[in-house]
């Protein structure tokens, strides 16, 4: 019930036009997809084993990561690991790879968001995804770590300019570097229609 009457009240303040148009609320962890199991501090816990120290860095690391879906690497349809599992196994879905990256970024200084949403395919709306936004020099990045290691994934950067990249992607939820949850224009029209 109060979840809809925040879908309501977003209806009526953000503009019609731009999914990309956020709002600062709290969001339930749930919202983030099934596996999000623990607060987005425990991701930050533990030392990493991974040294970097540019954005480049963090994107030739990721580059020697595999693509592996959590049915097949967990036996469950989603799970999130822990930066430290995935910097140990080098692999895992759109998630693990977002994850490690938002931290490293994060760790780096860089005023990072961990961005939940779905890939845009041609004929709407693509399955569900995670990616990070970054921003750096003044100019908004989108860093999706899993983009060429996904199967189905055409050959693409890592990071690109968010104005080049955002045509791509619909965000719906996100969590920035001080751990203030977002909800995104796009997100909140097409769930209150689906609800009815």
């Amino acid at each position: 019930m109060l979840l809809r009457a925040l879908h309501r009240w977003l209806l009526r303040t953000i503009p019609v036009n731009d999914p990309w148009v956020r709002i600062e609320c709290q969001v339930p962890l749930a919202r983030y997809g099934a596996g999000a199991r623990r607060d987005f501090a425990w991701y930050f816990e533990g030392e990493s084993r991974v040294v970097v120290s540019s954005v480049e860095e963090v994107c030739a690391w990721l580059k020697g990561c595999r693509y592996v879906r959590d049915t097949d690497l967990f036996f469950e349809a989603d799970f999130w690991q822990h930066p430290c599992t995935f910097e140990r196994l080098r692999q895992g879905d759109c998630e693990d790879h977002a994850l490690w990256a938002w931290r490293k970024l994060v760790e780096l200084g860089y005023a990072a968001e961990f961005v939940v949403g779905r890939s845009r395919e041609p004929d709407g709306p693509g399955r569900g995804h995670a990616w990070v936004h970054l921003e750096r020099e003044g100019q908004r990045f989108l860093l999706d770590a899993a983009a060429t290691a996904m199967p189905t994934a055409t050959p693409t950067e890592i990071l690109r300019p968010w104005e080049v990249a955002r045509c791509e992607y619909l965000p719906e939820v996100s969590i920035d570097h001080r751990f203030r949850r977002f909800v995104y224009g796009g997100y909140a029209r097409v769930r209150l229609r689906c609800a009815g």
